[in-house]
């Protein structure tokens, strides 16, 4: 109890106290906060590794449509326009010309459809003192993607190549947060160029399958458009200008999969975001390395031949020199 005197007047005022939980020390809401996300990692773990997703028709038709956009974009290329990423921006430049890997989401990101996730990222690397036709080489030599992409890519195959169209298969290792997995897929590649400095590259996949139990004597492909649906479809437009002493590659990677609980997407949707750039990250670095070291390599094979012949001319049989001093 306490008096209030103000304005001359007197009275007891009684001293009001709050009753309620005690507040929580830093330490405790990091570990209250903690716990709460892996809990709802769990949930999340429990809901995506389930087999029971299946790709509806709707979703289908917003994927297809958003692809169709995309298509009508790639189109309208031409020389009156920015063919780069890269030139909307002189930040990207600089940094491209530091040897960054530059990552950025494309518009909305994810982009929701009904039952589903699109997720489209852009990135750009520049590779100095390389040639186009060296870049396009390793892109196109899908034998070998096992190689450059390792470990991610644990299988490849070309089935097809002409001048402009690729067909070719990967089955890919998908170390997802919650999930490990495998995807067989099957891609079409079409090739355009817009003159001897520039070419682009529409990607799409023809077929995709999990396979379940992957590494297992029981491992076998799920049905069509069903399992986890981490990942329905992919589709890829790749960007190659020779200029400024080397060639820039940009990649813009858009993919299909299931939507996120409601409740989880404020934990999820920023996990989700990361591995998106990260994976961007990996894909652009592994193609910068394979074009780097295989024009090392080719480098070193033309200078040791050409040190063998120099010793080869060097040790020419007295008979021969003499042959070839009276030669006229």
């Amino acid at each position: 109890m306490r008096l209030d005197t103000r304005q001359g007047k007197m009275r007891l005022v009684a001293r009001q106290r709050t009753f309620g939980p005690p507040a929580l020390s830093k330490a405790e809401r990091r570990r209250f906060a903690g716990a709460f996300l892996l809990a709802a990692l769990l949930i999340l773990a429990g809901s995506l590794t389930s087999k029971g997703a299946e790709l509806r028709p709707e979703t289908l038709n917003a994927w297809d449509t958003y692809i169709q956009t995309q298509n009508a974009r790639v189109a309208k290329y031409s020389n009156a326009t920015l063919f780069l990423w890269s030139d909307q921006s002189p930040d990207r430049l600089q940094r491209l010309h530091k040897g960054e890997t530059v990552v950025a989401p494309f518009g909305e990101n994810p982009h929701r459809v009904p039952h589903g996730l699109i997720h489209h990222w852009v990135g750009a690397v520049f590779l100095p003192g390389t040639r186009l036709q060296d870049v396009l080489a390793i892109v196109r030599d899908y034998d070998k993607y096992k190689d450059f992409y390792a470990p991610n890519v644990i299988e490849s195959q070309v089935f097809r190549q002409t001048e402009t169209e690729d067909t070719f298969s990967l089955r890919m290792l998908n170390k997802a947060v919650v999930a490990k997995f495998a995807l067989d897929t099957e891609f079409q590649n079409t090739f355009r160029r817009m003159d001897e400095n520039k070419w682009y590259t529409i990607s799409y996949t023809t077929r995709v399958r999990e396979v379940d139990n992957y590494g297992l004597p029981n491992e076998h492909e799920a049905l069509p458009n069903t399992g986890r649906g981490l990942v329905w479809r992919l589709y890829s437009i790749s960007r190659f200008e020779q200029r400024d002493g080397g060639v820039y590659v940009e990649l813009e990677a858009v993919a299909l999969s299931r939507d996120v609980p409601g409740p989880l997407r404020w934990a999820v949707d920023p996990i989700v975001r990361r591995t998106s750039r990260s994976s961007m990250e990996v894909s652009l670095q592994k193609t910068q390395g394979a074009v780097l070291e295989t024009n090392r390599t080719a480098k070193t094979d033309e200078k040791d031949n050409t040190q063998v012949k120099s010793a080869s001319s060097n040790h020419v049989p007295p008979a021969a020199r003499v042959q070839t001093a009276l030669m006229p």
